[in-house]
């Protein structure tokens, strides 16, 4: 039986108005502003992308930096409008694009479990059954009544990516998450992905690790300047990525 598509990414091109000039403060760039006196610089973040993914597909992006990966992943995620082009999704997403993004630093952990939460669509209802899953698979058990602004970027990458498991996303992206903390718990990550991949969850990865890559995604979308040098099985695109590192 042929998989369900969920995601369609149809000629997608983002452009981005870069400043050519460098301004003294705001006062001085709002009256340039004004006056019509600002000059800028046309920079295609992503160029005519297309692919599709289907039900249960783990998709990794690779490419150098400044290839467009995240920019790619913020379109699919609504965090940002393609210039050009269309996104067509089916299903709930569960963003995991930027460390402690939906976090009020000022509350404590247990608070910004039921704030992010209700970020993700979910009812406080739902946060109150997962509340326990989410402190034992962070293993912050001590700290969840300890203002976030007191935790380190691997403690709010725990807590970021227990609340963005719960249950089984149709679509979850992750986007360099699994870089900060310790090895096992970057294992004890990778495990999860797998299980909700396993469970039809689509997964859309990226990670400077291909070995970690590699584990989790079965196709590859391999971007260069913007564009798409490569779409496809997952093994053979990444040794021909790793060839040229």
């Amino acid at each position: 039986m042929d998989k369900e598509m969920v995601i369609k990414v149809d000629h997608v091109s983002m452009k981005f108005n870069l400043a050519t000039e460098q301004y003294s403060g705001f006062k001085e760039y709002v009256i340039r502003s004004l006056k019509k006196k600002i000059s800028y610089n046309e920079f295609w973040a992503l160029k005519d992308v297309s692919f599709s993914v289907m039900r249960g597909d783990g998709l990794g992006l690779i490419g150098l930096n400044g290839s467009g990966k995240s920019t790619m992943l913020k379109t699919i995620a609504g965090v940002l409008k393609p210039t050009e082009g269309s996104i067509w999704l089916q299903g709930r997403v569960a963003p995991l694009i930027e460390l402690g993004a939906g976090f009020d630093f000022d509350l404590t952990a247990r608070e910004n479990v039921f704030l992010n939460g209700a970020l993700l669509g979910y009812s406080r209802n739902i946060m109150e059954e997962n509340y326990n899953d989410i402190v034992e698979f962070s293993e912050l058990h001590d700290f969840m009544d300890v203002p976030v602004k007191n935790f380190s970027s691997g403690m709010i990458s725990r807590l970021a990516f227990a609340i963005a498991t719960i249950g089984i996303p149709d679509i979850l992206i992750v986007d360099e998450v699994l870089s900060v903390g310790d090895f096992r718990f970057q294992q004890k990550c990778e495990a999860r992905i797998r299980n909700m991949k396993d469970n039809g969850t689509t997964i859309l990865f990226v990670s400077h690790s291909i070995e970690q890559v590699k584990s989790i995604c079965n196709k590859i979308v391999w971007l260069d300047h913007g564009r798409v040098k490569a779409f496809g099985d997952a093994e053979s695109i990444c040794d021909e990525y790793s060839k040229l590192q």
